[in-house]
């Protein structure tokens, strides 16, 4: 074999083995994919729309699937467990959850155990709770799709928006989790949920700048002496002529 077909046959090895990492790069650089729960709301069968978005989910890739509200706390051990064995020990598995109705009021439960265990919880989506709820500053960002004249409740927290459907008449407490367009909406949110938050560099304390010698504080002239007035001599007094003697 040639000098030249050897370099040839290295370049061609070099660009498969560059070709070939490349997607791997990738995938790490991405880290561990989330991982969905949905919840069901009363008797486990009023909220089939989130089984049909599960559906949907799974068909474009995304790992989801769907559970009782009533179940929640011991899904949330569960997930915990599942994120940390998915991911890695700094990085574990990202959770998402999504519930309508009583299952609304279980995702925020579930999504404040969850990150209190110390897995990220990027999002939440909730259907018409029926409880107020609280969610906690560890939950990236929740979006609550709520009609506040029904049984919808508003979620409170620091990272909360809730959408008020009020204005669309053909949505309801029942119908609110089959909407398609509100499906279209969760699953661009799942693909690209909120990023984790950068925190603030710290501030970088000013270099102490050497003080200017201070000059000498002027010292006070002394005082001066008064100086005694010169003292005047008397003007010479005119002397009185000499009687001239007498002629002879």
């Amino acid at each position: 074999m040639t000098k030249f077909a050897r370099a040839l046959c290295l370049v061609v090895l070099s660009v498969v083995a560059l070709a070939l990492t490349v997607p791997e790069a990738s995938a790490q650089s991405k880290g561990p994919q989330p991982r969905v729960y949905l919840l069901r709301g009363l008797a486990n069968i009023f909220s089939l729309g989130m089984d049909d978005l599960a559906a949907k989910m799974n068909q474009q890739g995304i790992k989801a699937s769907v559970h009782s509200y009533s179940d929640w706390q011991v899904l949330a051990e569960q997930a915990v467990e599942q994120a940390k064995a998915g991911g890695t020990k700094r990085r574990p598995q990202p959770v998402i959850i999504i519930g309508h109705s009583l299952g609304a009021d279980a995702a925020v439960y579930m999504g404040n155990k969850v990150g209190a265990a110390g897995v990220p919880v990027p999002l939440v989506v909730t259907f018409d709770p029926v409880t107020p709820t609280i969610a906690s500053a560890r939950i990236g960002r929740v979006v609550n799709y709520y009609k506040p004249g029904g049984a919808g409740k508003a979620v409170s927290g620091p990272r909360v928006e809730n959408v008020d459907l009020t204005s669309s008449d053909t949505i309801g407490h029942f119908n609110i989790d089959k909407v398609a367009s509100l499906h279209a909406k969760v699953i661009a949110m799942v693909k690209q949920p909120t990023p984790p938050v950068r925190k603030k560099p710290r501030p970088v304390a000013p270099v102490a700048t050497p003080a200017s010698p201070v000059a000498p504080a002027a010292t006070p002239a002394s005082a001066a002496v008064p100086v005694p007035a010169a003292v005047v001599a008397p003007a010479p007094t005119e002397t009185a002529a000499a009687p001239a003697g007498p002629v002879n």
